[in-house]
């Protein structure tokens, strides 16, 4: 029997010594020649070298596809429609796309190497998006992991986005990291702050970006913003607002409300439930009481799980303190940005209490 098992192991081995070899081999020894992307049917058309992958040839002619993991595979938001080229969908695709989207020729454009032309569709709002090169203004520590960064554009430019959107941070290379590299993040500032761009970022364990906002990057230093991207803002409609956020989710939550003040929308009463374990991991508070005391409209319910006593804030999971907040849900809409756990719950919530799951936008923070 072990003779069998380590034959197998053998066999194992050598498969995936072959497999490691073809794509070295692949990467040093494959040449694709001049390939050609056309965008939108004609719309824009530039030739490129092939091998690189389609988000990083496009990003390489200035335009910028979303992409919350910096084209690792793992958040599938860079998705695009492939008309011609691409070749078959990859197995790591597989987990992003829907029976109707791989029916459609959608693809995740980080996964897609570029080796024949190529024709593609893209929504046209994201032939707008732009590369911003702006000065670290302030870093900001809002909790033991969470930290406040105000980026200032350069002078004469401005930035137009819609409040609940987020941008790219891409950070330089460090230490042993020795790419750029960029991940996702919601705008906390008001649109109507258009010279300026607020983040609200927490440290993720080993995170490559995280690791260098908050070891490596100094107020005064220029960084990378690329941006505008996502569907998260506030929809028009005379229903009332329910705001759900944990931990860093609370930053388009923030942008949002800022903007209905600054929009003057006080017709829609909105209530904020900001979920944390413990006060330490409470921040902008004082700001959010300040909102509600002196706009009618506006309630602010931070909640702790923890076993912490002598605060004044609702006890137990967020989940909880929405269920018992709310009886029947017949004219209200809800927003949500944490964790994919937490969303999972409040959706379930919210639906079990009659709200419509369509009424139900929500940013997955993974």
């Amino acid at each position: 029997m072990s003779e069998v098992v380590t034959g197998v192991g053998v066999l194992s081995a050598v498969s995936v010594g072959l497999t490691v070899l073809l794509l070295v081999a692949e990467a040093i020894f494959a040449t694709y020649g001049e390939c050609e992307i056309d965008i939108n049917k004609g719309e824009r058309t530039f030739k490129v070298t092939g091998g690189g992958s389609l988000l990083r040839t496009l990003a390489g002619q200035k335009l910028f596809l979303p992409s919350g993991c910096g084209g690792r595979g793992s958040c599938g938001t860079c998705k695009c429609k492939v008309l011609d080229g691409g070749g078959p969908v990859l197995p790591t695709e597989l987990p992003y796309l829907n029976p109707e989207e791989r029916r459609t020729g959608i693809r995740l454009a980080c996964q897609l190497k570029v080796k024949e032309n190529v024709r593609i569709e893209i929504p046209a709002d994201l032939l707008s998006v732009r590369e911003f090169q702006a000065v670290t203004e302030r870093i900001t520590p809002l909790t033991h992991d969470i930290r406040g960064l105000r980026f200032r554009l350069p002078e004469g430019e401005t930035v137009r986005f819609k409040a609940g959107q987020f941008v790219n941070l891409v950070s330089k290379p460090y230490g042993d990291v020795t790419e750029p590299t960029s991940r996702a993040y919601s705008i906390s500032s008001a649109p109507a702050d258009n010279r300026a761009l607020e983040l609200v970022i927490r440290l993720v364990p080993n995170g490559l970006v995280t690791t260098w906002v908050f070891n490596h990057l100094k107020e005064g230093e220029t960084a990378t913003l690329i941006g505008p991207y996502g569907e998260f803002f506030l929809r028009d409609s005379a229903r009332e607002i329910i705001f759900i956020a944990g931990g860093s989710g609370l930053a388009p939550i923030r942008s949002i409300v800022l903007d209905m003040i600054e929009r003057g929308i006080t017709h829609r009463p909105a209530t904020f439930f900001f979920g944390a374990v413990k006060l330490r991991d409470l921040y902008y508070v004082e700001e959010f009481q300040a909102i509600a005391a002196k706009h009618p409209w506006f309630r602010f319910k931070p909640a702790l799980s923890g076993d912490e006593t002598g605060h004044p804030w609702e006890r137990g999971l967020i989940t909880d303190v929405v269920a018992r907040s709310y009886g029947t849900l017949d004219n209200h809409e809800a927003y949500l940005c944490g964790s994919p756990g937490m969303i999972g719950a409040c959706v379930k919530v919210l639906t079990g209490k009659g709200l419509p799951e369509n009424l139900v936008f929500y940013d997955k923070f993974s």
